[in-house]
């Protein structure tokens, strides 16, 4: 028995219609599902030799069926499939869309226009032409209606709140990215564990200017109330990164430590403040007050 539609492209259509539905449901990243899940490969091969062997018993049980029918049923069935066939044909569906007519009619198109011999045919707009203005015109109405009337969301608006998102998942980045801290943003940092890997880093790099305790020499006193370039934990990271005062030795560290080791040394420094350390140096700067203190 005879299809309108080939085996071969329904078989195709239902495939590539799973294979849609598996990516759609399956999060394989920016990867496909069926390359990123080798797995997958094996049930989509299944799904297609299934769909093979379906189509093919499919049409054995049409045939048996078919044959099993009168010599009369099997005339009017083949007549209807031959009249069935006559929508899908090429030609028809080109006429249709196009809208033209077999050249045995042009003499019914002629207009009494004629020049040196060329007369003009009376054909009309094609179909899917004026289909296609028409959609245009519903689009423009519905265009001016949702951008004019109802205050549509244009380019500008769309580009702030893009910008606006932007913003705030960089933000939310650099709170699971500490190697982007800066001065502006840079936090106080109070865990245990933190405070000893700035001890650490301080023991590292600072003693040799600042002392062990951080009572000052070369550099310096690092436990007073006293701060030259400013206290508070965005100051002393800035000082530490940008390094201290022209032509006084303390180099920027930011070329040495990361980010995240600068925020930690600074931190361990403001939680020296208020100790006693063995020999400390004299007081420099003036008395720093955090703001709101």
């Amino acid at each position: 028995m005879r299809h309108a539609i080939p085996a071969w492209i329904r078989i195709l259509v239902i495939f590539l219609i799973i294979v849609g539905l598996t990516e759609f449901f399956i999060d394989s990243g920016g990867n496909f599902a069926f390359i990123e899940y080798p797995m997958l490969q094996v049930f989509l091969l299944v799904v297609l030799l299934f769909l093979i062997a379906a189509e093919m018993i499919l049409a054995a049980i049409e045939n048996i069926m078919f044959k099993t029918l009168s010599q009369e049923a099997k005339e009017r069935y083949m007549a209807a499939h031959e009249e069935r066939m006559k929508k899908y044909d090429l030609k028809v569906i080109y006429r249709k869309l196009m809208g033209t007519r077999p050249i045995s009619e042009e003499g019914d198109l002629e207009l009494d226009h004629n020049y040196d011999g060329i007369k003009e045919l009376d054909n009309k707009l094609p179909p899917w032409w004026i289909y296609t203005f028409y959609a245009t015109i519903i689009y423009a109405a519905g265009y001016m209606a949702y951008y004019h009337i109802f205050d549509g969301e244009d380019q500008v608006m769309e580009y702030e709140q893009e910008m606006l998102a932007a913003e705030i998942a960089i933000e939310e980045y650099k709170k699971t990215a500490p190697d982007l801290v800066d001065a502006e943003n840079v936090e106080l940092l109070t865990e245990p564990s933190e405070i000893e890997k700035g001890a650490a880093i301080y023991q590292a790099n600072c003693l040799a200017c600042h002392a062990p305790d951080g009572g000052g020499g070369i550099g310096p006193n690092l436990v007073d109330e006293h701060w030259i370039l400013g206290g508070g934990i965005k100051n002393v990271f800035h000082t530490i990164s940008e390094g201290g005062r022209a032509g006084k030795g303390m180099i920027a560290w930011k070329s040495t430590l990361r980010p995240l080791e600068i925020q930690q040394v600074s931190s361990y420094i403001l939680n020296l403040q208020g100790t006693t350390p063995a020999n400390p140096k004299e007081p420099e700067g003036e008395v720093w007050v955090e703001e709101g203190e």
